[in-house]
């Protein structure tokens, strides 16, 4: 695979070692130990190497290394070597590199950006959870966009990726909306209302928290529910069951929606009880403690987390318990290397006492668990409230930004040309929704902007998706051929940054997995689309000069298709070859 930055990086490791024998230290670099910078101004060169870390044990001055350092790198003829002060510069042979990285595009087919980087490695990854008592809604949709995309990344690393989703099917939450269908709504199901499923019962839970404002025994009853599921009552167990099953049916309808999958499915009614044996064990060798109401607690004042409730006076369960229950029994079905939990960072706390008692509870892998935080997502107009009934549902915003997409088609005339406008606009909807998610690092606030958002201009993932149709047109007007190209030819500056980020790209997703931060790839995302615009507006490819320079311009360009290909799948974006 073409990668001229660590080729250069182990000449000048080379080199370097020459210069420091040559003063009496014995040289031990290799290109590990060599950092490579990309030069302020593209006029000193492609790539720069500081030498500032070598004074020292020279006791010379960095701009005599570097000039000591660019003589002996004299003579390459894939580039020409200048020292700049305390920097050697190198400026790559464009013809020489156009060669190496469309052969290495070409040559890998659709694995250019994979590695070994994460070969053996066992990586489980849990992102969504959604609660069986409502439907999915904005933050869910931040949460699973950033959960399969860094599954996508990891895997495309070398990793083995094992997705995962845990359904929070019981609870007090869970009670609340059962006991407002018994209450309010027996009798009646999704089909009779007219309704999706896991919205039915989320419409449920808002009707007890309007009943509970006027009816001041409803918690209680709520709890009395809880305390009879756990307990094996038949009738409340079949109505968790029927209202469960709505829940999870709708909710998987939105995952298939959406282009999010899971390898497992994980539900806490199933891992609960084993969360509370080792609080149980826990109680019994003193790592935890029973106050004088029966209730059980974790002491974790020496590592400044204060005291946790573990189980409640009446025996029940927290979410605590289940994640106990949970992760043990992960480990033990499915023995991985990392656990990463993709949650909100208003969970922080939770994960803190989480893997601190798990060590405690002798677990030599809690070290391996990691909290993937990310910040709130709200809309323009406010902040979700679930409770009141105003929650963003997800199936709504995606409804809404297919009926845009649809409109901008019919406005521009496109119906016919793009052949099931219905079925393109939720590739673009689906586009739009996952690229600004995931155009934010990570643990940051964060406004979704419908509007913005599906946008067919600037940094949006339809823009990039046009980008792809555009490709795609020219290729096909060229019958897709992959007639041998001198691309060679390709040494203008447009074309030049267009192939340095194309080389770009296995860098890109390396360093996105190692800081498991999808916005890495949509910020080059974005840097390919500005560099391809230039590139076609300021280098004709149809009408080339000549049919040589065309060939090699339309190697270029299925060289970036192929690559944009790569980098929408890693980032849940659907590709479209007409738009």
């Amino acid at each position: 695979m073409f990668d001229a930055k660590n080729i250069w990086k182990e000449r000048v490791a080379g080199v370097l070692n020459e210069v420091l024998e040559e003063n009496g230290v014995r040289g031990n670099l290799d290109g590990a130990g060599i950092t490579a910078e990309k030069p302020p101004k593209p006029e000193l060169g492609d790539i720069a190497f500081p030498v500032f870390p070598f004074a020292k044990i020279l006791k010379m001055p960095p701009p005599r290394i570097a000039a000591a350092a660019a003589d002996k790198l004299a003579g390459f003829s894939d580039g020409e070597v200048r020292a700049a002060g305390p920097y050697i510069n190198v400026r790559l042979d464009r013809g020489q590199a156009a060669r190496a990285v469309l052969n290495a595009v070409f040559d890998s087919g659709k694995d250019f950006c994979k590695s070994d980087a994460l070969k053996g490695r066992r990586v489980m990854a849990e992102f969504s959870s959604p609660n069986t008592n409502k439907p999915l809604h904005l933050g869910h949709l931040r949460n699973n966009a950033l959960g399969e995309s860094v599954s996508r990344i990891l895997a495309a690393c070398g990793a083995e990726v094992l997705k995962v989703c845990i359904f929070n099917d019981r609870g007090i939450h869970i009670c609340k909306s059962m006991l407002a269908y018994i209450e309010k709504l027996d009798g009646t199901t999704p089909e009779s209302a007219g309704e999706k499923s896991d919205r039915f019962v989320g419409d449920c839970y808002v009707a007890f928290n309007a009943m509970s404002k006027t009816d001041s025994g409803a918690e209680d009853r709520a709890r009395e529910l809880l305390r009879k599921w756990e307990a094996g009552d038949p009738a409340t167990t079949a109505l968790w069951k029927k209202m469960n099953e709505w829940a999870v049916n709708g909710i998987k309808e939105t995952y298939r929606r959406t282009g999010i999958s899971f390898d497992k499915y994980y539900f806490e009614s199933e891992t609960y009880l084993r969360g509370k044996e080792e609080v149980l064990k826990g109680l019994e060798k003193n790592i935890f403690y029973r106050e004088t109401d029966d209730s059980v607690w974790a002491d974790l004042e020496a590592e400044k987390l204060g005291k946790k409730t573990l189980l409640r006076n009446d025996g029940t369960s927290l979410y605590i318990t289940q994640d106990f229950g949970t992760a043990i029994m992960r480990h033990e079905e499915w023995p991985f290397d990392k656990l990463i939990y993709v949650v909100g960072s208003e969970q922080r706390y939770h994960f803190q006492v989480l893997f601190t008692l798990l060590t405690r509870l002798g677990f030599d892998w809690a070290s391996d668990l990691y909290h993937l935080s990310y910040g709130m997502v709200n809309l323009p107009d406010g902040k979700m409230k679930s409770r009141e009934g105003t929650v963003v549902d997800a199936d709504d915003l995606v409804d809404k930004l297919h009926d845009m997409a649809l409109a901008e088609i019919r406005e521009k005339e496109r119906e016919e040309a793009v052949g099931s406008a219905p079925e393109i606009a939720e590739k673009i909807a689906i586009g739009a929704l996952h690229y600004y998610l995931l155009q934010i690092t990570p643990e940051k606030d964060m406004l979704f902007n419908p509007s913005e958002s599906i946008s067919f201009n600037g940094n949006t993932g339809p823009y990039l998706q046009y980008m792809g149709a555009r490709i795609s047109s020219i290729l096909k007007k060229e019958g897709e051929k992959n007639d041998s190209a001198n691309v060679a030819l390709l040494t203008s500056d447009a074309e030049w940054e267009l192939l340095k980020t194309v080389a770009a790209w296995p860098e890109t997703v390396n360093e996105a997995a190692e800081k498991m931060n999808p916005s890495i790839i949509t910020s080059w995302l974005y840097e390919l689309s500005k560099n391809f615009s230039r590139f076609y507006h300021g280098c004709p490819i149809l009408g080339a000069e000549n049919p040589e320079l065309k060939r090699a311009r339309l190697a270029l360009c299925r060289a970036v298709r192929r690559v944009l290909r790569s980098a929408f799948d890693l980032v849940c974006i659907p590709f479209l070859e007409v738009m």
